[in-house]
């Protein structure tokens, strides 16, 4: 089968710069790594022909004799066996190394000698639900939330190991903390599956924790829940979560607020929305209300006569707190014209009689839908 452009298998062009061609071998290669499509010859298939591309434009000379000549400017320079891919290997972290631990995921982490990174594995961070009401979330609360979460075991402080006794060296990786893999004329380091990438191994397990050096403790705290907090948002509390391994540093805890439904507000921002109900003579002539805030008091509201139903009146400053700026959304009161579904005969005889004297239009004109927007 021919061969393929190697430009073409990266997806550049000609001009494009070692930066270019490094992130482009970095997206090929993460989505065709066999160890992330095993079984997947194709994928692997890919794998290599990007390695091999990689190895010839990531190479000034190579690629200039690419450009020059094609792929007998390179013959003899790749696909000779591992050693014609030592630029590649030898390169491996520059082009791999900010890529945000991808290959953590998939090997499980670990240390390397002489790596820039230290072993030093932060805890797990936790998250909490905490269901709170429509009006304790418009205008702050304090809630107690309880969880379990993973601490330092205080049989041996952490360590993993019966207080005593040491640590030895693990068999599996000599302790580098790795081991390599080969597959093809590709190799890759994987985290040591006896160690999980310490590199050494407890002589004898913290009867306690069992060598994990964690416990599970059931934890009880205070949160503070900030005025007009939206459902949905997240509140940090810092180096709450799970303990990391060997002494590692803490997560944190994420609170996520679920705030319920109130049974006649509605907020949009930081303003509230409700429906009030009046009858169509209180339509008709206006009348005063008294109506209902958030903080359950009355206020006064004024109907103008000849109010239409679905009219929006505004309530200012009677809405949500404005986190630091002291100030507060408004409330806005949609009208909605109710109409008695049974009349007594007193009330009938009086509405016949301002019928005929309103006289009532029996063949009434379509009103314009835009006048309704």
């Amino acid at each position: 089968m021919a061969k393929r452009d190697y430009y073409e298998i990266l997806g550049v062009d000609r001009g494009a710069s070692k930066d270019d061609i490094k992130k482009a071998y970095r997206k090929v290669a993460v989505a065709n790594h066999p160890d992330r499509n095993p079984g997947d010859k194709r994928a692997e298939e890919r794998f290599k022909e990007a390695t091999e591309a990689y190895e010839v434009l990531a190479d000034d000379k190579k690629r200039q004799a690419y450009d020059q000549f094609g792929f007998a400017g390179v013959e003899g320079m790749t696909g000779g066996g591992p050693q014609d891919f030592s630029t590649v290997f030898r390169d491996f972290e520059d082009v791999f190394g900010d890529f945000g631990g991808i290959f953590d995921s998939w090997f499980g982490g670990g240390r390397r000698r002489g790596s820039r990174r230290e072993n030093v594995q932060r805890g797990s961070d936790l998250r909490y639900d905490l269901e709170v009401d429509f009006e304790k979330a418009v205008f702050g609360t304090k809630a107690e939330v309880s969880y379990s979460k993973e601490i330092a075991c205080d049989r041996c402080k952490g360590a993993g190991a019966e207080p005593g006794s040491g640590s030895k060296t693990c068999p599996t990786c000599n302790g580098a903390g790795q081991v390599r893999r080969s597959s093809g004329f590709f190799s890759i380091a994987s985290s040591c599956p006896t160690c999980s990438g310490e590199g050494s191994i407890v002589e004898k397990p913290c009867s306690k924790c069992g060598g994990s050096g964690l416990l599970k403790k059931k934890q009880k705290i205070n949160v503070t829940i900030p005025a007009g907090v939206e459902d949905g948002r997240r509140i940090r509390i810092p180096e709450q979560g799970d303990a990391g391994p060997r002494g590692g540093p803490s997560g944190d805890l994420y609170v996520v607020i679920r705030v319920r439904a109130h049974e006649f507000f509605e907020r949009d921002g930081h303003d509230v929305y409700c429906v009030i109900p009046i009858t169509y003579t209180q339509a008709a002539l206006g009348a005063e209300l008294h109506v209902p805030t958030l903080e359950d008091k009355r206020v006064k509201v004024k109907i103008p006569p000849g109010t239409q139903n679905n009219k929006i009146l505004r309530l200012r400053g009677e809405g949500i707190p404005q986190p630091g700026s002291g100030r507060r959304g408004d409330m806005y009161i949609r009208i909605l014209v109710t109409v008695p579904q049974k009349l007594s005969s007193k009330a009938k005889t009086l509405l016949n009689n301002l019928a005929e004297l309103e006289g009532d239009n029996t063949s009434p004109k379509p009103v314009p839908l835009a006048d309704l927007r």
